[in-house]
């Protein structure tokens, strides 16, 4: 199933990377819709991806499927990000290839002293999808997201992939 999948990643005209995302494969508006999101994620458990920016190695484990379709972030979404954030799993190794600007935080909940000894790091990261024009069924644009790729910095040292939040629509030109 992941193989399977038609995405790139392109440099916008302001010389920042982004993934472009070719397929939507998820709609997002029923929990059935999270549950097939969940069951492709398990997919990627005990793969690693690098950051070419850092070159740090994020890891995916047994734990983020769940976290990703099932936190209280992503029951919050409604209508175009949820769509969005179900689709942007397909595009995990490049998303977290093109991640960029990483920012340290200290754990803000005693829950996670364990599974976040070391903190977390939050990452910038863009994707976009396409828009299908209704009359021919082609793509007629594609919107572009912003977001942060929320990452734990375990006590094994390594940094593990948590979720990806703050999703939101950019308001610039979308592509054509």
């Amino acid at each position: 199933m992941i193989e399977n999948r038609n995405v790139n990643i392109i440099t916008d005209a302001d010389g920042k990377k982004l993934v472009l995302i070719n397929d939507i494969r998820f709609k997002a508006k029923a929990r059935d819709d999270w549950n097939i999101v969940e069951e492709y994620l398990k997919e990627y458990i005990g793969k690693f991806y690098e950051i070419e920016e850092t070159s740090d190695k994020i890891y995916i484990s047994s734990d983020f499927p769940d976290e990703y379709a099932s936190s209280e972030s992503r029951i919050a979404l409604k209508g175009a990000v949820a769509k969005a954030k179900a689709n942007a799993a397909q595009a995990l190794p490049e998303l977290i290839r093109i991640a960029t600007n990483p920012k340290h935080e200290e754990n803000r909940k005693a829950k996670h002293k364990a599974d976040a000894a070391y903190g977390w790091y939050r990452y910038e990261i863009r994707f976009a999808l396409p828009v299908y024009d209704d009359k021919t069924g082609n793509i007629a644009r594609y919107n572009v997201y912003s977001a942060s790729m929320l990452v734990r910095h375990a006590n094994d040292d390594r940094k593990y992939l948590y979720d990806i939040l703050a999703i939101k629509k950019e308001t610039s030109s979308p592509l054509e």
